[in-house]
């Protein structure tokens, strides 16, 4: 256990989830279709509330016409005429993003199959895996996964730092694990990238070595600022979703971004738009089971 000391940090972004409604338009913006990984879900902002101060993304059987279904389509996003499940996906990209501190979420979510629920980050610039993608808290078939990922030398591969968690083992340590709110939190600076689990490290990653084998403009994906990523997604690597009973809930009590008093690179970053966008992140979390 490693306890968090916050004496030396500062408090420089949240969402305490205060407000009922729609999630605050100014802190958020959302993923909308087949986004990545083949999976089941239409991401779409309807499935994301805030209701008795938590933050509500909600996964759920019922169909969504896809808007852009083509039967001689060259990829699954357009070749599927319907989705069966729609979930919500938010994050901050094109708002805020920032460069190392503490990053925490408080939630709970019941740890079935077909559940694959996450907290994570991405860099600013480049296309995935060359912007690099760390993986705060990711939850699928009885297993939670702390990851780093960055460009291999191989294209559309990331190489990963990954350590998995069996629920079984957490189950040991806090008997009503899968019913109770867990706090999950990333400690990222210069050296090095730790991940918790209630003050349980993961995860731990020196970032010396986590240099893309390719890249256009950034060497070290994590040492560039980030935006975070918070989505319920659903089948594919998550399991059988015949074996969900939904609607199920991910509930986060708050979002809270730390930095150190000290850090010269304190302060959330406001999105700035650039003459040169990359190109739509397709490709993401745990590419590496496809890959595999």
């Amino acid at each position: 256990m490693e306890k968090a000391d916050y004496s030396d940090y500062e408090l420089v972004w949240h969402d305490e989830f205060d407000k009922d409604g729609r999630p605050d338009p100014a802190k958020w913006n959302y993923e909308h279709g087949f986004v990545r990984n083949k999976e089941e879900q239409w991401y779409q902002p309807e499935n994301a509330r805030c209701e008795d101060g938590m933050l509500i993304i909600e996964g759920k059987k019922e169909k969504h016409a896809n808007p852009h279904y083509d039967p001689a389509g060259k990829n699954w996003q357009t070749t599927r005429k319907e989705a069966d499940y729609t979930s919500a996906s938010l994050t901050t990209r094109g708002k805020f993003s920032w460069l190392y501190g503490r990053f925490e979420i408080r939630a709970r979510f019941s740890p079935r199959e077909g559940m694959w629920p996450a907290f994570w980050t991405m860099g600013v610039k480049e296309g995935w895996p060359m912007c690099g993608e760390i993986d705060i808290m990711e939850y699928y078939q009885s297993t939670y996964l702390a990851n780093l990922c960055w460009a291999s030398p191989k294209k559309h591969v990331g190489k990963w730092s990954t350590t998995y968690t069996p629920l079984k083992w957490l189950q040991e340590r806090h008997a009503d694990w899968a019913d109770s709110f867990h706090v999950f939190r990333m400690d990222w600076d210069e050296k090095e990238v730790r991940l918790y689990a209630d003050d349980i490290l993961l995860n731990r990653t020196p970032l010396d070595n986590t240099v893309n084998a390719v890249y256009k403009e950034v060497a070290n994906p994590f040492r560039q600022p980030h935006f975070i990523i918070l989505n319920l997604a659903m089948g594919a690597t998550g399991g059988d979703l015949n074996k969900l009973p939904l609607p199920q809930k991910y509930e986060i009590d708050y979002v809270r971004i730390y930095q150190k008093k000290d850090s010269p690179h304190k302060g959330t970053i406001p999105y700035r738009t650039e003459k040169k966008k990359d190109a739509p992140v397709e490709l993401s979390r745990l590419q590496k089971a496809l890959d595999e």
